[in-house]
């Protein structure tokens, strides 16, 4: 009996085309449907028999499936903007560590639900670190969570208000890494305060948590308002804890100038050339 036999009454011919993207689709293999005829042809041509030429199929589907999933849990992450250590210049914060830096973007600290603490004056480049540890984080595989101390604080207030407060807690619970950055530019409520002590208390041994601050951890009181509360979080967040020391020069505000810089010579060549050619030139002696 042929092939065409065993199809369904009433097809025609390029039905097991159609019917192959069908059962695809139907699978979720898109890049199977995509590939395969391609790889066919690729095969046949270097004699590649047929377990070799699936394992291609297959390969490119858990790769593609892979890039999915990365994209995916960075969209999930909600990051201002994408940042990675490859842009990052360690040379103008020598006093950080940067051999730990490399080490914690290998996201074991993760597994162990260790935290960590990036502390330094403004523009030294602490949310940056932040970003591309939380973006390696979604490339190892974890589920990652961005927001700022304020903004936290106002999503945990409004999910109060809107009864919703124990599933958003559940939430930020689940996340294996969460990435909270400013903690100190804006001083918190008594409320805020103590719903944010609860995600560091509830998260505590549970998962990993990333906190950004222009503050050393004595004027944390200045934010949190309570002494008591100040100490109950931090004994929680650096129980286990990495802590990267980002004091220095804010190398945006010299990126800053530097373009300035750069515009105004820029700026001073165009005003400059058309006089310079009505001018006539000196002869030296």
């Amino acid at each position: 009996m042929s092939g065409a036999a065993t199809l369904p009454p009433g097809t025609t011919q390029g039905t097991p085309q159609l019917l192959l993207a069908h059962h695809l689709k139907q699978l979720k293999l898109p890049t199977v449907l995509r590939e395969y005829d391609k790889v066919a042809r690729e095969c046949a041509r270097d004699g590649v028999d047929h377990p070799r030429y699936l394992l291609r199929l297959l390969e490119l589907e858990l790769i593609d499936r892979e890039r999915r999933l990365v994209e995916r849990r960075i969209r999930q992450a909600r990051f201002p903007v994408s940042k990675s250590l490859d842009s990052f210049e360690f040379s103008a914060i020598p006093g950080l560590n940067k051999m730990l830096v490399l080490e914690l973007a290998r996201c074991e600290y993760i597994l162990r639900r260790e935290n960590i603490i990036a502390l330094g004056n403004s523009g030294t480049g602490k949310t940056h670190i932040a970003l591309s540890l939380g973006l390696a984080a979604c490339q190892k595989g974890f589920s990652v969570a961005f927001t700022t101390a304020a903004g936290l604080v106002h999503q945990l207030m409004e999910a109060r208000d809107e009864k919703r407060l124990i599933r958003l807690q559940r939430e930020l619970q689940a996340v294996k890494l969460l990435i909270i950055d400013e903690l100190g530019y804006i001083p918190l409520s008594p409320t805020g305060a103590e719903l944010m002590f609860e995600v560091f208390s509830q998260r505590h041994e549970h998962g990993s948590t990333i906190v950004t601050s222009n503050l050393p951890f004595e004027d944390w009181t200045s934010v949190l308002g309570s002494e008591r509360l100040t100490g109950a979080l931090l004994d929680r967040l650096t129980h286990h804890v990495h802590i990267l020391s980002m004091n220095g020069d804010s190398y945006r505000l010299a990126h800053s100038s530097a373009r300035r810089r750069q515009a105004g010579r820029a700026l001073g060549e165009e005003q400059v050339a058309p006089d310079e050619a009505d001018t006539p030139v000196a002869l030296e002696d």
